[in-house]
C-alpha cells in the first residue's frame, strides 16, 4: 500500500512540475499574421519592450508597413523598432545586416540582401532564426527591455557586419546620422527620422563581442529643410573570428541620447552570452503567458490563443532608461520618478478590449500607463490620441485615452492622481479647436460641412459617437470621485449621439451644420464622414447605452438591423476598402467599430445568437497560419478580443468593469491574478463538436448558405428585413446553463469584481 501511495504522490509531483514548467513561449508563433492583413513582424522582443528586434523584407509597401511580409524570399536587414500591425509605415531604426564577400546588391530601394527560405526560419515568443542562403549565415535573435541581442554564425572565420543608418521604408525618411567608435569593442551613434512619428531621435550603443577590426564609413544624402546634408549612412564593420565563427551583437536604444543609450546597454546586457539573454526573456515570456492556463482544443487552438496572448504584450511599449528618463512629447526629456513611461497608444484600437485585458493580465503596469497619459497632457496639453516615440501622431478620432483612466480609477487603481487625471480628461474634452470638438459642443455633433484645421479626415459622424463615449467615461469617474456637477454636464454631452440617429432611416446619419442630415444617403456606402467605415459599423458604436439605442430604435427594430448586420452581404462588384476584411454580412471584424456588436444580441434576450457568432469568428478568422489574422493587429485590439472572448467574456462597454458572456472556445482555462487568488472558467457544453474546428467549420458552411438564402429577398436600402430564424428544439440543446461560484447567473453579465474575487464560472 505504500509502494501504491507512494508512486501516486511521484506521479502527481510529475504532474505539478510538468504543469509548472509548461513552455508557453514554444506556443507562441509570431509567423500568424505576416501574411494577409495582419501587418505585424515575426521578430523577439521582450513583454512590452522597447526593442522589437526583426528583419526586413527591404521593399516598401503596405504589406510591408511592419518591414516583413511572409511571401517575400529577400533580408535586406535586422532593425530595431517595427509597429504591430497598424496599417502605418514607420520606425525601422539602427538596420544591421550581416553578409560576406562579394556583398548581394540590387537596385534601389531593395538594395543589400540575402535570399532565404521559411524551411530555415523559426520564431517564438523572445527568439527569432534564420539562415542568410546568399551568404550561409545563421542569424538568431532575442531581447531585454531596451537591447536587441543578434547572435551570427558565418562559414568561415571572417565577419563583414553592415550598419545602414540611412535605410528609410513607407512613411519613415532619415533627417540626421551620427556613428561614433567608443572603443574597439563599440560603437555608438543615432538616427533621427520624421514619418508618423515626427521628429524622432533614436540614440543606440552596439558591443561586438570581437575586436573591430576595420570600419569603413559612407555617407548619404539627406534632405532636410530645403537643404542637402551629407551624413554618414552606411558604415562596414570587419571582425577576425575564433573557431566558432559566432559574433554576437548587442545594442541598446534610448529616446534620450547616448548616454541613456550606454546606461541601459550596462544596466541590461553587460555581457555577450546570447543563449542567456534569451532564457531570461523567455522565461519573462512565460511568466505573462501563465497568467492564463488553457486545457483541451486542439494544438492549432492552443498555439492560436498563446499567439493572441502574445500579441496584446507587444505594445504599449516602455519608453524610459532604465533610471527613469524619458523624451516627452515636448521634446525635452523628463524622469519618471516611481513609474515607468510607455509609449505607442494606439489608443482608438486598444480602448476596447486590449487595456481592460491588461487590468486582468498585468495589472501592475496599469498605472504606470495612466501616468504615462498625465505626463503627455502636461507635456503636449492634451491626452495622447496615438504617440510613440515621444511623438503625437493625431490618428484616428476621440480621446480615447480618457476610459482607459476612467476604466483604471473605477476598477480601483490608485498608483497616479486621480485629480490630476480627470482634469486632463475634462481639458481634453474641452479642446475647441481640436476636431469638431468646438462644434460638437455647440451642436451636440460635429457637422460634416464645417471646416476644421484638424478635421482633414472629416469623419464627422463618427466623431460625435467617439465623443460621446468618452464624456460618458468622464461622467462616471467624475461620479465615483464624488464631483455631482461635472457627473452631470458630462453624462448630458453622452447622450449626444441621439443627435446622429436619423429615425427616418433607423441609421446614424451625417449631419450638417444647420442640422439636415446627409441627403441621398446609403448605408453601404464608405463616406469620408465615416471612420473607415460605413453607417451598418457605425450604427452600434452606443458602447455606453445599448438599452437607449434599443429604446430609440424600438426593440423588433433593433433585433432586423442586428440580424442583418450578419446576414446582409455586400454585393459581389462592390468594392470595400482595405479595412473591411473578416467580413459576415456587413460585420467587419477586421475592423475594430465592429467588434463588440456580435455580443448586443445579448441585450435583446437571444444570447444563443451572441455564441454562435462569437465561436464562428473565433474558430474562422484566427488561425495558426501566417495569414491566420483577418485583419491588421493594431498593436494588440485584434488579439485582445480573441483572448477575452476565448475566456467566454467581452468589455462590451470598456469602462467600469462588466462583460457581456459568450462562449469559452476550451473546455477549461485558468485565470492566474495578481493578488494570488484564481479564476476558473469551465464549459461542459453538450453541443455539436464545441472543439472539432474542422466539423463546425461545415456547419457554419452549411448555415451560411440557409442564412443567404433566408435573405434573398433583401433590398440594399434596408427597406426590407429578412432573418434567419433557428428552430426553438435548435435553441433549446445550444443554451447553456451559466454559474458563479455554484450559484445561477441571472442575466448575461458578469462583473470585475466577480472575477478579481476568484472563483469559478461554468457554462
Amino acid at each position: 500500500m505504500k509502494k501504491i501511495f507512494a508512486t501516486i504522490c511521484a506521479a502527481l509531483i510529475c504532474i505539478a512540475a510538468t504543469a509548472q514548467t509548461t513552455d508557453y513561449a514554444k506556443l507562441v508563433n509570431p509567423l500568424i499574421g505576416t501574411d494577409g492583413k495582419g501587418n505585424v513582424y515575426p521578430g523577439a522582443q521582450a513583454p512590452f519592450g522597447m526593442v522589437q528586434l526583426s528583419p526586413d523584407n527591404g521593399l516598401p509597401g503596405w504589406d510591408r508597413i511592419a518591414g516583413y511580409f511572409y511571401p517575400d524570399s529577400t533580408i535586406a536587414g535586422f532593425s530595431h523598432t517595427h509597429l504591430s500591425g497598424t496599417g502605418a509605415g514607420d520606425l525601422y531604426d539602427i538596420s544591421y545586416m550581416p553578409v560576406t564577400k562579394p556583398v548581394k546588391v540590387a537596385d534601389a530601394p531593395l538594395g543589400v540582401h540575402s535570399i532565404f527560405s521559411h524551411e530555415r526560419e523559426e520564431s517564438e515568443a523572445g527568439y527569432y532564426r534564420v539562415h542568410l542562403d546568399s551568404y550561409g549565415i545563421d542569424v538568431e535573435l532575442t531581447a531585454t527591455e531596451r537591447c536587441g541581442v543578434q547572435r551570427y554564425t558565418y562559414p568561415t572565420d571572417s565577419a563583414t557586419v553592415l550598419l545602414n543608418l540611412g535605410k528609410a521604408m513607407n512613411w519613415d525618411a532619415t533627417t540626421d546620422t551620427h556613428i561614433a567608435i567608443v572603443d574597439s569593442f563599440t560603437i555608438e551613434g543615432y538616427r533621427h527620422s520624421n514619418g508618423w512619428a515626427r521628429g524622432q531621435e533614436v540614440y543606440f550603443r552596439t558591443r561586438f563581442s570581437k575586436p573591430i577590426a576595420s570600419m569603413e564609413s559612407k555617407q548619404v544624402q539627406i534632405i532636410r529643410d530645403g537643404n542637402i546634408w551629407m551624413k554618414p549612412g552606411t558604415v562596414e564593420l570587419s571582425f577576425v573570428l575564433d573557431n566558432s565563427r559566432e559574433l554576437t551583437v548587442v545594442t541598446a536604444l534610448s529616446g534620450t541620447g547616448l548616454e541613456g543609450a550606454a546606461k541601459n546597454l550596462a544596466a541590461e546586457a553587460p555581457h555577450n552570452d546570447f543563449d542567456r539573454y534569451r532564457a531570461a526573456t523567455q522565461e519573462h515570456w512565460n511568466n505573462r503567458l501563465s497568467r492564463i492556463e488553457v486545457k483541451g482544443g486542439t494544438d492549432d487552438e492552443r498555439v492560436c490563443f498563446y499567439t493572441a496572448l502574445y500579441r496584446t504584450m507587444i505594445a504599449p511599449t516602455l519608453f524610459c532608461d532604465v533610471d527613469g528618463l524619458y523624451r516627452g512629447a515636448d521634446k525635452q526629456n523628463h524622469t519618471a520618478d516611481g513609474w515607468k513611461n510607455f509609449s505607442t497608444f494606439s489608443l482608438w484600437d486598444t480602448f476596447r478590449a486590449a487595456h481592460p485585458l491588461f487590468t486582468l493580465t498585468a495589472p501592475s503596469l496599469v498605472d504606470d500607463m495612466v501616468n504615462s497619459f498625465i505626463a503627455h497632457f502636461e507635456q503636449h496639453g492634451r491626452l495622447p490620441v496615438w504617440n510613440m516615440w515621444g511623438s503625437e501622431t493625431d490618428m484616428m478620432i476621440g480621446y480615447h485615452s480618457v476610459p482607459v483612466i476612467a476604466d483604471a480609477y473605477l476598477k480601483g487603481f490608485r498608483g497616479f492622481d486621480a485629480e490630476k487625471a480627470l482634469a486632463a480628461c475634462i481639458a481634453t474634452a474641452n479642446c475647441d479647436g481640436y476636431r469638431g470638438i468646438g462644434f460638437y459642443k455647440e451642436h451636440g455633433y460635429v457637422p460634416y460641412d464645417v471646416a476644421d484645421p484638424y478635421n482633414a479626415d472629416n469623419w464627422a459622424m463618427s466623431r460625435t459617437l467617439e465623443y460621446a463615449f468618452d464624456d460618458y467615461c468622464i461622467a462616471r469617474m467624475a461620479e465615483a470621485m464624488g464631483k455631482e456637477d461635472i457627473a452631470d454636464a458630462f453624462y448630458s454631452r453622452a447622450g449626444n449621439w441621439r443627435n446622429q440617429y436619423n429615425p427616418a432611416t433607423t441609421f446614424m446619419q451625417p449631419r450638417d451644420s444647420k442640422g439636415e442630415f446627409q441627403p441621398q444617403f446609403s448605408p453601404d456606402e464608405y463616406t469620408p464622414h465615416i471612420c473607415e467605415s460605413n453607417a451598418w459599423h457605425y450604427m452600434w458604436s452606443v458602447q455606453h447605452d445599448i438599452e437607449g439605442l434599443i429604446k430609440q430604435m424600438g426593440k423588433k427594430r433593433f433585433e432586423q438591423k442586428l440580424d442583418s448586420m450578419f446576414t446582409y452581404s455586400p454585393g459581389e462588384n462592390d468594392e470595400l476598402p482595405i479595412f473591411s476584411t473578416g467580413m459576415i454580412g456587413q460585420y467587419a471584424h477586421g475592423n475594430e467599430p465592429s467588434h463588440h456588436v456580435a455580443y448586443l444580441f445579448n441585450h435583446i434576450g437571444k444570447p444563443e445568437k451572441t455564441r454562435e457568432y462569437v465561436q464562428q469568428i473565433m474558430r474562422e478568422m484566427y488561425r495558426n497560419t501566417p495569414d491566420g489574422i483577418c485583419g491588421n493587429e493594431d498593436c494588440g485590439q485584434m488579439s485582445a478580443w480573441y483572448v477575452m472572448s476565448a475566456m467566454g467574456f467581452y468589455p462590451v462597454n470598456p469602462c467600469g468593469g462588466e462583460y457581456e458572456l459568450g462562449m469559452p472556445l476550451f473546455p477549461e482555462m485558468k485565470l492566474h491574478l495578481a493578488n494570488g487568488k484564481e479564476f476558473t472558467i469551465t464549459c461542459h457544453f453538450s453541443g455539436k463538436a464545441l472543439n472539432n474546428t474542422s466539423e463546425q467549420s461545415e456547419e457554419s458552411k452549411k448555415r451560411t448558405k440557409e442564412i443567404d438564402s433566408s435573405v434573398a429577398t433583401l433590398h440594399r436600402n434596408d427597406k426590407k428585413v429578412c432573418h434567419f430564424e433557428r428552430s426553438e428544439e435548435s435553441k433549446k440543446k445550444r443554451s447553456p446553463k451559466l454559474y458563479l461560484n455554484g450559484k445561477r447567473i441571472k442575466g448575461t453579465t458578469i462583473s470585475h469584481k466577480d472575477i478579481i474575487e476568484g472563483g469559478t464560472l461554468e457554462f
